[in-house]
């Protein structure tokens, strides 16, 4: 899994960002866009692309695009 790839799938959950402002230090929960409904968005991609199942409670502690990927990362 590269960072990039994961930048550009969790990016596409987002319909009114444009893809060129996500980066590793995105804090995503600040973006004028972000909702619950992005975040199970997100959670549902994670499950479909990279077979993970990550709770909402774990995604709770992350804040940035990395912390994200870094999470997703330790379960594969």
């Amino acid at each position: 899994m590269e960072i990039n790839e994961f930048i550009k799938n969790f990016a596409s959950q987002f319909d009114d960002t444009d893809a060129s402002e996500f980066t590793m230090e995105t804090r995503f929960r600040e973006l004028d866009e972000w909702s619950s409904l992005n975040a199970l968005a997100i959670l549902n991609m994670i499950g479909k692309k990279y077979t993970i199942i990550l709770k909402p409670e774990e995604m709770k502690i992350t804040n940035t695009v990395q912390e994200l990927f870094d999470l997703v990362h330790s379960k594969l």
